[in-house]
């Protein structure tokens, strides 16, 4: 993918102050990493006169695949050759709006600390995009950039082959924007108007995209004639989200139409009662499902393997239920700022009988861990090496042996609904390893066969219908006639 953008300008004011404002020196070509490829930036004309700042954007269509299965045109499992041979790598969508974030953040800000009244100042700008989708043709593409003060909006289809002209037109066209605006504003539009004109985006659409809509469009969508077009195609036409925009747009054009605040327009908002449901955060959805999973157990003495700075220790200890809680972590750093997070040193001498803080490794049997009712791996098997994957189950399922085991760990599969994940990357530096669903299922249900439980999985976070849920958990039961041999050895 392909895009730049061209200025002119004078001795006085020369043109290559564009690369203030990009925050790119024209001098030279810079590399940054997308979450699909490679985005490139440089300078093929940098004078007083005139300077011109492009983008290459190079897509790595293995990696499309395998992080876009199923959603948007990058990973339409149309056929088998068809997911990598596309028009993803060539033709601008969302790919080249996503990376645009990546390498102009500041420019869509509006931000330039060297030249801050350059970047609050109209611009002599000409914008090129030599292959854009154009689901509507030419005239959608007029449709949507005139009206936004472009003097020239020039969309010429791309015919299928030079060759054969008989052929006809593509649904490709060439677009060259001309007109005098700021560049944060021409940035902003493009960011929107290139993926509403593929109808197409390579993410799952999720609600804080109606966020990132109207900050994009502030000042110019509001008031767009073709704003319910832009807002459905831009949301994928997930209507409860386009109406949620909807919403939102009508209340900012009241606002401006009577040189109001949007505050003040919504006044039926009492700000004393926020009512707003907020996202729950994932690691909140966990520490719940995680609770509800030992109380359906019926454990009242729990083991947190791995339990880091006390998150779940915290949670747990809330729960009157839980009579004694036992934090281990190899890190005697993170069991200080665990000790810290507790507040341990103030604690009430009934309430601090209730928790032990111990430092050990989990790949080592430990007899001290024996007899308790549950233990939770929370987040903790995917920063193994897989070689050490067998000793950490030996030491909890062979040694141990508590009654439930909770094991959570990232779903991969979820991994391409993260549009800043860069591909083939994990979610967490320190992961040796992610798995898919069926490999967490392999891994679990062989456990469970070689030490005598039972293993049933559980989705936590929102479920995706395609990929899943961000999180995997396996609560495993210890069966019936272990528990009873158990019992026995211990009588």
């Amino acid at each position: 993918m392909f895009l730049t953008i061209s200025t002119t300008g004078t001795p006085e004011r020369p043109a290559t102050d564009l690369g203030y404002l990009l925050h790119k020196h024209p001098d030279k070509a810079q590399t940054f990493s997308t979450s699909h490829g490679t985005a490139q930036v440089f300078y093929p004309e940098a004078s007083a006169e005139r300077c011109t700042a492009a983008l290459l954007l190079e897509v790595d269509p293995v990696a499309l695949v395998r992080r876009g299965k199923g959603k948007g045109r990058g990973g339409a499992p149309d056929a088998a050759l068809a997911q990598y041979v596309n028009d993803r790598p060539y033709a601008a969508s969302s790919l080249l709006s996503v990376a645009m974030t990546t390498v102009f953040k500041s420019a869509l800000n509006g931000v330039c600390r060297a030249m801050p009244e350059r970047a609050g100042e109209p611009l002599p700008l000409r914008i090129e995009v030599p292959a854009l989708p154009a689901r509507g043709g030419a005239e959608l593409v007029h449709k949507l950039f005139a009206p936004l003060g472009w003097t020239r909006v020039d969309a010429v289809a791309v015919p299928l082959d030079e060759q054969f002209p008989e052929w006809g037109d593509s649904r490709y066209v060439r677009l060259v924007l001309e007109g005098e605006l700021r560049l944060a504003d021409a940035l902003r539009q493009l960011y929107v108007l290139l993926p509403v004109l593929d109808d197409a985006k390579h993410y799952w659409v999720a609600p804080d995209e109606v966020d990132k809509l109207l900050r994009a469009g502030e000042g110019w969508l509001a008031g767009h004639p073709e704003q319910k077009l832009i807002t459905s195609r831009y949301l994928s036409r997930r209507w409860g989200l386009t109406r949620q925009a909807m919403e939102r747009l009508e209340l900012v054009r009241l606002a401006e139409s009577d040189d109001l605040e949007v505050e003040s327009v919504d006044n039926a908002v009492d700000e004393t009662t926020d009512t707003e449901e907020k996202p729950v955060p994932l690691a909140e959805r966990r520490r719940e499902a995680i609770l509800e999973a030992l109380r359906a157990a019926g454990a009242t003495r729990v083991l947190d393997l791995g339990c880091g700075q006390g998150q779940l220790v915290q949670a747990l200890l809330k729960d009157v239920r839980f009579t004694e809680i036992v934090g281990v972590d190899v890190s005697m750093r993170a069991l200080t700022v665990a000790a810290r997070r507790l507040k341990l040193d103030r604690m009430g001498e009934r309430q601090a009988g209730r928790i032990t803080l111990r430092q050990g490794a989990l790949t080592y049997t430990d007899k001290q861990l024996k007899g308790y009712d549950a233990a939770v791996l929370s987040e903790v098997v995917e920063h193994l090496d897989l070689p050490r994957l067998p000793a950490l189950e030996y030491a909890v399922f062979g040694s141990a042996r508590p009654r439930t085991v909770l094991v959570t760990t990232p779903n991969v599969e979820y991994n391409v609904r993260w549009e800043t994940l860069p591909a083939g990357h994990v979610r967490h530096s320190d992961h040796r390893f992610e798995w898919t669903r069926e490999e967490f299922r392999d891994w679990s249900g062989q456990v469970a066969a070689r030490h005598g439980y039972t293993v049933q999985f559980v989705p936590v976070g929102p479920k995706d219908p395609e990929v899943g849920p961000p999180t995997q958990m396996a609560v495993f039961t210890m069966t019936t006639a272990q528990e009873t041999t158990k019992e026995a050895k211990a009588a």
